[in-house]
């Protein structure tokens, strides 16, 4: 099949010209592509007069396509809603497993922290440490425990009076 297009260069010719001349070059690929047997092939200009048709209008197509077009609406929205209810299902499965992930971690790293604080807080420890350090047991009379009233006679560093007004 052949379509006749005018192009801006072909405008000065008439329609006959340029059918001949398609029918030649068609003629001229046939015989090249089929060297034996020559099926020639002719192309008419036809020309319809379609000015007069009327679409008429047809109201019970009109309302059966209304009716369609709301039907296939309304399924296409349940499907999406039916869609996103599903991923947001998907998702929050997720976000809950890796919340249990994150929680079961923690929980770890938790008991290994009251581990190394146990270990760390051990009185041997601490005195094996003070040893090392030159450290040795307070004598009696050493610690002063501080108690609720200050000594008024000992002397002191610093001390905040109001100001009365």
């Amino acid at each position: 099949m052949a379509a006749c297009a005018t192009t801006y260069f072909e405008s000065g010719r008439n329609w006959g010209a340029r059918i001949a001349e398609r029918n030649a070059e068609l003629m001229a690929q046939q015989a090249q592509r089929r060297r034996r047997v020559r099926t020639p092939e002719f192309f008419f200009a036809k020309h319809f007069d379609n000015t007069r048709i009327v679409k008429a209008s047809d109201p019970v197509r009109v309302r059966e396509m209304r009716v369609f077009a709301a039907a296939a609406t309304v399924l296409f929205s349940l499907i999406m809603v039916y869609g996103l209810q599903h991923f947001s299902a998907i998702e929050t499965s997720y976000r809950v497993e890796t919340e249990k992930q994150i929680l079961d971690q923690l929980r770890e790293d938790n008991r290994q922290l009251h581990l190394s604080e146990a270990q760390l807080t051990q009185p041997a420890r601490i005195d094996q440490m003070a040893h090392q350090y030159g450290l040795a047991e307070p004598q009696a009379g050493q610690v002063v425990y501080p108690s609720d009233r200050p000594d008024s006679g000992s002397p002191t560093l610093a001390q905040a009076v109001p100001q009365a007004r």
